[in-house]
């Protein structure tokens, strides 16, 4: 973890970086408008190395998501969008034919992929098909989801010794951010499908590894780092497949997420905003009477007690030392008395 690499000076987190796989909603935009300093940031990270965008809607096709961000201001083509039914397809042509009859459960991001690889689209179990592709679209309702359940229990159901056609889906977002709040994701969709069905799907989105290795292969990048917002998708995600990878509180997980990370969630890095990528980071160092040392910042665990020695400038460093403390103690963090600032 960077949090605690062996440094003797600060250094950016983009130091031996050969690429820079983005997550977007969070990290670039929050709704209709790019995140403060994002835009910047990213279009100098590409001047020296290539950046991914990395996406678990699959309601958008890789080239409407370019749009988009072009309209922001990002040098960004088609080619630099990675999106989960980009990654649902390397598992799909893994198990059917070339030219299979595919169900699709989904929109137009799912549906363009199929069609780019030569795959024909059903939207009735009555077809035949060859597998199931279940991704979000906002217009997904229960006539869709009980037509894959038909399609997958045609040959194999949860009173059958066979499994089936293969059923592969985009994500398991649980909640989705809408203009208007929160809204049940594409993970809740697959749920509904499960227990029609009685088993599980693979999995080609975040946390799961394929969407990562998907980018990896497109970027040859051996040295890549992930920027998310998320713990439990980009940071797990990234962890799981052996990537370097950065929080940016600018999204969903912010300071009391991240100091309650478990241990297979936790960032490389921890940023306030995306310029984070382009200066020095600290050295998170073990000082005398047990503390940990984050530039003026230090703070130690006593017992089940959290102590703020030195707030610092009571900013970034004050709560990557905390991280770095609490992580190292080996309790758990609803196990501690945790000062309030550290939330703030």
């Amino acid at each position: 973890m960077g949090l605690f690499r062996t440094r003797t000076e600060a250094t950016t987190p983009l130091e031996g970086i050969d690429a820079v796989f983005a997550d977007l909603d969070g990290v670039v935009y929050a709704g209709a408008g790019s995140i403060p300093h994002a835009v910047e940031s990213l279009n100098r990270t590409k001047a020296e190395r290539p950046v991914g965008y990395i996406t678990n809607n699959a309601s958008r096709s890789d080239a409407s998501v370019a749009r988009h961000l072009a309209d922001l201001g990002l040098d960004v083509a088609p080619d630099d969008v990675v999106t989960s039914p980009q990654a649902a397809m390397h598992l799909l042509e893994a198990r059917v034919e070339p030219g299979s009859l595919i169900f699709v459960v989904g929109g137009e991001g799912i549906v363009s992929e199929l069609e780019k690889r030569g795959f024909r689209v059903t939207r009735s179990a009555d077809d035949g098909p060859a597998a199931v592709v279940q991704g979000f679209a906002p217009e997904v309702g229960w006539r869709e989801l009980a037509e894959a359940s038909f399609a997958l229990n045609a040959h194999g159901g949860p009173d059958s010794e066979t499994a089936g056609i293969p059923w592969i889906a985009t994500n398991m977002d649980w909640t989705i951010p809408v203009a208007r709040g929160v809204a049940p994701g594409n993970g809740t969709l697959v749920s509904a499908v499960h227990t029609a069905v009685g088993r599980f799907p693979e999995v080609a989105g975040k946390p799961e590894t394929p969407i990562f290795e998907e980018a990896r292969r497109r970027f040859a990048a051996e040295r890549p780092l992930v920027v998310g917002d998320r713990l439990d998708t980009d940071i797990l995600g990234a962890n799981r497949a052996g990537m370097a990878s950065a929080v940016v509180l600018t999204g969903i997980d912010r300071a009391k997420q991240v100091l309650a990370a478990d241990a297979a969630s936790r960032p490389d890095f921890i940023l306030g905003d995306l310029r984070g990528l382009h200066e020095p980071y600290p050295v998170v160092e073990s000082v005398r009477g047990g503390a940990v040392r984050v530039g003026d910042a230090r703070v130690r665990v006593e017992g089940r007690r959290v102590v703020i020695v030195s707030e610092g400038d009571g900013g970034l460093d004050l709560l990557r030392a905390a991280c770095a403390a609490i992580w190292q103690s080996g309790t758990a963090i609803h196990a501690l008395d945790v000062p309030s600032a550290l939330y703030a």
